[in-house]
């Protein structure tokens, strides 16, 4: 199991008062599985990616990521984990202006002490992967959208992380664009890559193996019921259960 969530609790003292974001949250996923988590604003769908990147602590309960006890670690330890294990593609793409589109791939390799050659090698490989090879001297503010996004995914992947976590992928970004980000998930997907994305969008959701839904702190529904067929266009869906 690589995620393994048991009675998860987060809470939030903000003034004289108790918010209560994640209340006794139980939740697995395996490793190479495909998650959508959906709810309302408010449910505690972004405390719940947070926690799952390892950018905050759960107040109480057990988190287990790939075998490891987050809430046992301390600080310098928990930035390694996040380091090596996850990595993040945000709405707005927090690309950095200043740098060009291989230096923003190679930052966290930067932060993991890999030799510039390497960085170098990676990054262009990378590139390659998400069709932007011949992009990679441009700066973010050179690119469309839908290029930001696939430099986001390029940059989340450069430590190859077992775990990718996604929040509004497509947001900002068209419809026609959007279903190529999609498509590019899938392939990670398919290649092993598990996947955690948070969407409003439920035309976002059915690329999923399963949706998570949530409701002030807890998981409302937890379905495993749409697959893509191999080699079925968007839109062909088999019911599996």
């Amino acid at each position: 199991m690589l995620i393994d969530l048991q009675a998860l609790r987060r809470v939030y003292h903000m003034g004289g008062s108790e918010v209560v974001a994640l209340d006794e949250l139980d939740l697995q996923i395996p490793a190479g599985e495909f998650v959508t988590i959906m709810g309302p604003s408010g449910s505690g769908k972004s405390t719940l990616m947070h926690l799952l990147g390892c950018l905050d602590r759960p107040t109480a309960g057990r988190y287990v990521l790939d075998g490891v006890e987050v809430q046992a670690l301390q600080d310098l330890e928990l930035s390694r984990l996040r380091n090596q294990k996850v990595g993040f593609v945000f709405q707005s793409f927090n690309l950095i202006a200043q740098l060009s589109v291989s230096e923003n791939v190679q930052l966290p390799l930067v932060y993991a002490g890999v030799r510039p050659p390497e960085r170098r090698r990676r990054a262009q490989e990378l590139l390659d992967a998400v069709g932007l090879c011949q992009r990679q001297a441009h700066r973010p503010n050179e690119l469309s959208g839908g290029e930001r996004q696939r430099v986001a995914i390029a940059r989340a992947l450069a430590n190859r992380p077992k775990l990718l976590l996604a929040d509004e992928p497509t947001g900002n970004l068209d419809s026609k664009t959007g279903l190529g980000i999609m498509k590019l998930f899938e392939e990670l997907h398919q290649d092993g890559t598990t996947l955690v994305l948070v969407t409003h969008d439920p035309g976002v959701a059915e690329w999923s193996d399963r949706v998570v839904r949530m409701l002030d702190g807890r998981v409302e529904s937890d379905t495993s019921v749409r697959l893509r067929e191999a080699g079925a266009s968007s839109g062909e869906w088999r019911e599996v259960g």
